[in-house]
């Protein structure tokens, strides 16, 4: 093709299109439009919309297109939302068919490799604490699900060290699914209809083990836990869930909304299937009754709800709003972060189906305080999604003390599956969240978290010495706190 071909080939208009149809995508399907619209969410949308239009009305080539709505995404510093993958090529006439796994001919290994259980990937603490004077590693994060140890600060303060890497048990804990699903065939063949309740007691186990590591703690009477998030990109709810372990106080979960799009009835058909569910169960309670019929006609009122909350956001490209989720923004209410209620006390309605259908995190419920100390929480630039929700409930409900830098800025992401938005011309794909997370100030958890006690890389300074500053750091808050464990 000549230079002067490939000219011809790209059409400007075409790029100019898409860049409108990705807006017009944004105010009808993105979360967290309304809060970037703000002089809150710290940046300008209309300076960044006449940017990328001047980049695309003076683009020569696909190339500087391209770098054009690339540099836009970005622009929004939003980790969920992002391109998603190749451009694909046309579906398949007669795609090859993909045969179902026979789980009754596979051993424990093979089961749970086939579940997606591998081994856990970025186990080492996101700080080399291991290698500071006096450390102590108890857990090496692989034969058991999480790094940990003993570590001493300058001062001499010992403090507990646990890392998550992750809240995603697939990567953390392969040999509590395998122990799982030998036990579970050791009683009979095994099939699809097992691999839930195999996924639900590797998700148990993977928990007990952090309660465990946490109690352990308690006894050898460390001053205070730090709890390692570093690097930690996410996973699923356990980044809730979890921070009853480090408190024996009542943690309230956070205000959740969802994009008010039809994808959001797809969500609240899934926690009025779940409700129903719960009401099948035997003898309930009258006041389990009760909070299941107010719960499935909240989540019924909102469904219903939906198309009240459209409104024209195309404002964002020429104006700063305040931001006011109940107003202007296509957010509607979804209860919370642990499902329809914030906080029920433990052993509600002594019935945990029931009261896990209302606040998922009941599923924790006898683990609740395993510690009941400090605790800080070590964030940096590569903590998100739920390594964020749990971090920022830590610090919002917990007493926690974040330490390190501020995290990534990911908030809430997907609480629903939905389809990329594809380009009409450049048939490019963008993920596009439809979630909100509210902190304890009403500001929007994609803000992301910021540390109590910064800790920044300074010139010259290794991740060794850092670890050691920070330790330090740590120990010099708690003596200015006069906590005790």
């Amino acid at each position: 093709m000549t230079t002067s071909t490939a000219a011809c080939a790209f059409e400007r208009k075409d790029w100019l299109d898409d860049y409108a149809a990705l807006k017009t995508a944004l105010e009808q399907r993105y979360a967290n439009l309304a809060w970037f619209a703000s002089p809150q969410g710290g940046v300008d949308l209309p300076a960044l919309d006449k940017r990328t239009r001047r980049l695309l009305e003076t683009a020569e080539d696909e190339s500087m297109a391209k770098a054009a709505l690339s540099a836009f995404v970005s622009g929004f510093h939003d980790g969920h939302f992002s391109t998603a993958g190749a451009v694909l090529q046309p579906k398949i006439a007669q795609p090859l068919a993909l045969p179902k796994v026979d789980y009754s001919r596979l051993n424990a290994t093979q089961a749970c490799a086939a579940l997606g259980y591998g081994p856990a990937r970025g186990a080492a603490f996101s700080l080399p604490f291991e290698s500071l004077p006096g450390t102590v590693l108890e857990a090496d994060g692989l034969t058991r699900a999480f790094r940990s140890g003993v570590v001493a600060a300058p001062d001499g303060t010992r403090f507990g060290v646990v890392r998550i890497a992750r809240f995603r048990q697939q990567d953390a804990s392969p040999a509590a699914c395998e122990q799982a699903w030998s036990e579970r065939q050791a009683k009979g063949a095994m099939s699809e209809a097992d691999v839930k309740p195999v996924k639900q007691a590797a998700n148990a186990a993977w928990l007990r083990t952090l309660a465990a590591q946490l109690q352990h703690f308690r006894e050898q009477k460390v001053a205070a836990v730090v709890v390692d998030v570093g690097n930690n990109p996410g996973g699923n709810d356990t980044g809730d869930w979890a921070v009853r372990l480090f408190t024996a106080h009542d943690v309230h979960s956070a205000r959740m909304m969802m994009s008010a799009a039809p994808l959001a009835a797809l969500y609240f058909d899934e926690q009025l299937d779940g409700l129903r569910q719960a009401q099948k169960e035997q003898d309930p309670t009258p006041e389990a009754q009760a909070m299941l019929e107010q719960s499935i006609a909240a989540f019924e009122a909102r469904k219903a709800g939906i198309a009240a909350r459209g409104c024209d956001l195309s404002w964002a490209w020429s104006e700063q709003r305040p931001w006011q989720p109940n107003g202007c923004s296509r957010l509607i209410d979804a209860g919370y972060a642990s499902g329809q209620s914030s906080y029920l006390p433990p052993k509600a309605f002594g019935n945990l189906k029931i009261a896990s259908s209302i606040y998922w995190a009941a599923e924790v419920d006898d683990l609740r305080g395993a510690w009941n100390g400090p605790v800080y929480v070590l964030t940096d630039g590569g903590t998100g999604s739920s390594a964020e929700m749990f971090s920022a409930l830590m610090q919002d409900a917990a007493g926690a003390r974040i330490v390190g830098r501020t995290s990534a800025g990911d908030g809430c992401g997907f609480m629903a599956d939905a389809p990329p938005v594809v380009l009409p011309h450049s048939r490019l794909r963008y993920r596009v969240p439809n979630c909100v997370r509210l902190r304890a100030d009403g500001n929007d958890e994609v803000a992301g978290v910021k540390p109590d006690l910064p800790v920044l890389p300074t010139e010259g300074e290794n991740d060794r010495e850092r670890a050691w500053r920070l330790l330090d750091t740590v120990a010099a808050d708690l003596r200015a706190r006069g906590a005790k464990p």
